[in-house]
């Protein structure tokens, strides 16, 4: 068998995906497809703009054959953490070939993640606060390796590769050539693919329009969804509840925010009451030791109260939610389920839901409920899509 696994956000699905999904199945032929994909919560600390659920089966019908939710304590982490738990997964459910999307596929990447595994580790205990720990670690790897790591999906696909050369038994890696947009490009309607996120800024900007021109970078059933919501979530709408919670909030209940650090929670309370939206906050807070990235996570942190003991007790009790299959993942799915190295939660119940992965997940998507008006975990079952 030749089971490929993908790693996703679907934030939301579009035609790029879809052509990853296209060449992934090149790879798999008549096996399994596995995708593991960021739930309600996306890694560079926003909320998704579309549910768990209905970005689910946009990848089943594009062509996956099962899809598991990546855990929150997860899925909102830098580059690193997103990929030790996403590919240890997708070893854990079979996987034997990762398949990735990334700027120049003709890299070498297991003889990248080499080279950056012998960096020694004290190298990497960056000290110079007035650069980012991202700028810092590219210039390392420039300097030791030879690469420039500067470019989104590269800097994605090098964290797969050095933690998948940590499993037991590696994957086998695929780089595929990105094409259309790039990663922040806005939207260019005469392209075919756009970037996910020229595709939000336009549905944001045009909330109370037809969405008809995104016909071209959307399958039909993910549109029509997306032209039936109601609200859209966004920072903006979130900031009115950033603000009551740190105006609420005492120093020493932030201190205990997972990721609070070197006095930060000082500086969210002094300028979130003067700050006028999410935007002006980020810049007020910002500084040359911390990327937009990390703000914005530690921001959503504090908004949904993740403290480091419930973020550190998921990363040690791990399970995975399942999503959606197809006929050919259902048949994959009852050997895997004697096999498998990670719990697989089919249904959400008060014992799965009190603890571990699974208890961060529902106390974080209660916050997600509120907002979309659609329950998330409880009474919910796996998506099955006809076909594959």
């Amino acid at each position: 068998m030749s089971i490929v696994g993908i790693v996703a956000e679907y934030n939301p699905f579009h035609s790029g995906h879809d052509f990853l999904m296209n060449q992934a199945r090149l790879v798999a032929k008549n096996d399994p497809i596995i995708v593991v994909m960021s739930g309600n919560y996306v890694q560079r600390g926003q909320m998704a703009i579309m549910d768990k659920w209905k970005r689910a089966k946009a990848a089943l019908q594009s062509g996956a054959d099962l899809v598991f939710e990546l855990p929150f304590s997860f899925a909102v982490q830098p580059a690193d953490i997103f990929a030790n738990g996403s590919v240890k997964i997708l070893s854990q459910l079979g996987v034997q070939n990762l398949v990735f999307g990334v700027e120049d596929a003709n890299l070498n990447f297991d003889y990248l993640a080499k080279k950056i595994s012998q960096i020694p580790q004290d190298s990497l205990n960056f000290r110079d606060y007035t650069q980012t720990y991202a700028t810092q670690y590219n210039q390392l790897v420039a300097r030791e390796v030879g690469q420039e790591v500067n470019q989104p999906n590269l800097m994605l696909a090098i964290a797969y590769a050095v933690s998948n050369l940590n499993l037991g038994h590696p994957m086998d890696l695929s780089p595929i050539a990105r094409i259309g947009s790039g990663h922040d490009d806005p939207l260019i309607t005469e392209k075919v693919i756009s970037s996910a996120t020229g595709i939000r800024n336009y549905i944001l900007d045009h909330q109370d329009e037809s969405l008809a021109t995104l016909k071209n970078f959307l399958p039909k059933t993910e549109l029509a969804e997306l032209e039936k919501q109601v609200i859209y979530p966004n920072w903006n709408f979130l900031f009115k509840f950033l603000k009551y919670r740190l105006e609420s909030a005492s120093i020493n209940e932030l201190n205990s925010i997972y990721q609070m650090s070197e006095g930060l929670e000082y500086k969210m309370k002094e300028e979130i009451h003067e700050a006028t939206n999410f935007t002006d906050f980020l810049r007020r807070i910002k500084s040359k030791r911390y990327t937009y990235a990390r703000l914005r996570r530690l921001a959503l942190y504090t908004l949904l109260n993740v403290k480091n003991e419930a973020m550190l007790n998921s990363q040690k009790n791990v399970s995975t939610m399942l999503l959606g299959y197809t006929e050919r993942g259902r048949n994959y799915l009852k050997k895997l389920r004697k096999d498998a190295e990670v719990p697989i939660i089919s249904k959400v119940d008060k014992k799965n839901a009190s603890q571990g992965t699974l208890g961060l997940q529902v106390k974080v998507d209660r916050f997600y409920e509120q907002i979309i008006g659609t329950d998330q975990n409880f009474g919910r079952h796996p998506i099955e899509v006809k076909g594959g």
